[in-house]
């Protein structure tokens, strides 16, 4: 059974497939080197939920969030440290969208409240973009210093966000997001470059992401 209506044929299942199919096809891909085949199927991923969050009807900023988060994708395929700004600063702007998003579609901050688990998940994200910031302050250049502080801020508030929504695909997602984005960067910063860990930290990282932009399209559109 497809989640949209219809069958595979449909222009939504279809899309969702598509993006499946590229997710995958990235994930073959991981190990090979940065090649225009490689950064179209990691670019196609998200850009199809992006379009199918568009099929579908789903609030523009959900849209403009997945666009975002695919032009990182394209930046991130490549090497370079030209290449990772490029990404930094497009899923800076998607998580600053995402949050404006969850925010305009939940129940308000003070739910956080009202809910101990919502408040004792919030402060587990807030130890967390901590502890990310401490380690990663050591360890990155000064000039990565204030960016990579900037976006851990902005990781914190997506995840925050989300926490005012009442639908647990939009929660599950921001939560993956935020593992994803930990893990990239102790992968890119704290791992030795020869150290063995890397390959699988890389395969989880990209389960993790896709994961999370999956969640949080499909908790919009079906939730």
């Amino acid at each position: 059974m497809m989640p949209f209506p219809g069958g595979i044929d449909t222009n939504a299942n279809a899309t969702l497939v598509f993006s499946l199919a590229a997710a995958v096809i990235y994930a073959f891909a991981l190990g090979m080197p940065p090649r225009l085949a490689r950064s179209a199927a990691k670019t196609l991923a998200v850009a199809m939920l992006a379009v199918l969050a568009f099929l579908q009807g789903g609030p523009l900023l959900l849209i403009g969030a997945l666009g975002l988060s695919a032009i990182g994708d394209a930046f991130l395929s490549r090497d370079g440290e030209k290449a990772f700004l490029g990404g930094l600063a497009s899923f800076l702007a998607a998580h600053v969208v995402f949050t404006a998003l969850f925010l305009r579609s939940g129940g308000g901050v003070g739910l956080l409240g009202a809910e101990p688990w919502r408040a004792a998940i919030a402060v587990a994200m807030a130890l967390f973009a901590l502890v990310m910031l401490v380690v990663l302050w050591r360890r990155v250049g000064p000039d990565l210093r204030v960016p990579v502080g900037v976006y851990i801020v902005a990781i914190l508030a997506m995840g925050v966000s989300a926490l005012t929504m009442n639908n647990a695909w939009v929660i599950g997602g921001a939560i993956l997001f935020m593992a994803s984005d930990g893990l990239l960067a102790a992968e890119k910063f704290l791992a030795p470059a020869i150290s063995g860990h890397r390959t699988w930290m890389r395969y989880a990282v990209w389960g993790l992401y896709y994961a999370a932009q999956l969640g949080i399209t499909l908790g919009f559109l079906l939730g």
